[in-house]
């Protein structure tokens, strides 16, 4: 698909009155065709929304176009209701690719889940987890104390991940990032970064007494036991940026302090 082929628009907009106010007169100006018909999907509203239509859309050939309207908006273009057409005709676009994560609860059933942004571990009670990391198969921390730990990729590197004081990851660049919250012992490990192609397995010591829960970005599983998150390189999503601003650049000036 070719961005001169980008004249097939589907809108969706969040619930915020804002994003739904600007889809009604979207789509009376450029027209508004249904999602399945589509060749490109306008997204109108926050990151949280665009990372759940990210979800949606994933592995179905559309890119997916997004416009502030919400309360953050790394992942989004600036709002603009003039000129759409040429700006997507410009577009440049970046791929995403998922984790997948896969928490076994402490019944022993399997939960599988993508992650765009992260695979989270985070301590359900007052007590601090207890996790053991395995890397490909060989035990790389025998115990980790903490409130928890993500696995990040590139594209949620900025996200959660950041705000745990974990490393900001260029898009291209074919890592993981591993990022311990609120490390208790070792008290001055800040996590690690992994290649992508690395099979990551959390075990969690002491469950019952100190129960964890795994979320692979909205999707969460309670009282787990183990979880193993891993690069899905089967599966993507193609996002759709302004020239000058794309996720490459933004994640460029996150680390300059922009």
């Amino acid at each position: 698909m070719t961005a001169s082929r980008y004249d097939k628009i589907a809108f969706v907009a969040s619930s915020a009155p804002d994003a739904e106010a600007a889809r009604s007169r979207l789509a009376k100006t450029y027209g508004d065709v249904a999602q399945d018909d589509a060749n490109v999907v306008v997204a109108l509203g926050g990151d949280g929304f665009m990372l759940q239509m990210l979800h949606k859309f994933r592995d179905r050939g559309i890119p997916i176009y997004g416009m502030h309207r919400g309360t953050i908006g790394f992942l989004m273009n600036e709002f603009r209701e003039d000129g759409l057409r040429e700006r997507l005709a410009v577009a440049t676009r970046s791929v995403i690719r998922p984790l997948i994560m896969e928490a076994t609860d402490n019944t022993g059933k399997v939960h599988t889940a993508p992650a765009l942004n992260e695979v989270s571990l985070l301590r359900q009670s007052y007590q601090a987890a207890k996790l053991r990391i395995h890397i490909d198969g060989k035990v790389r921390m025998e115990e980790l104390i903490c409130d928890g730990m993500l696995v990040a990729t590139p594209t949620g590197s900025t996200a959660y991940n950041l705000s745990a004081h974990g490393p900001i990851l260029p898009l291209a660049a074919p890592f993981l990032a591993i990022t311990p919250i609120s490390p208790f012992r070792p008290r001055r490990w800040r996590g690690a970064v992994v290649p992508d192609r690395a099979d990551i397995e959390i075990e969690i010591l002491e469950e019952d007494k100190r129960p964890v829960n795994a979320v692979a970005d909205h999707f969460e599983v309670r009282s787990v036991v183990r979880v193993k998150a891993r690069m899905d390189r089967t599966s993507s999503v193609v996002m759709l940026f302004d020239p000058g601003h794309s996720l490459d650049e933004r994640i460029l000036n996150e680390q300059f302090g922009y």
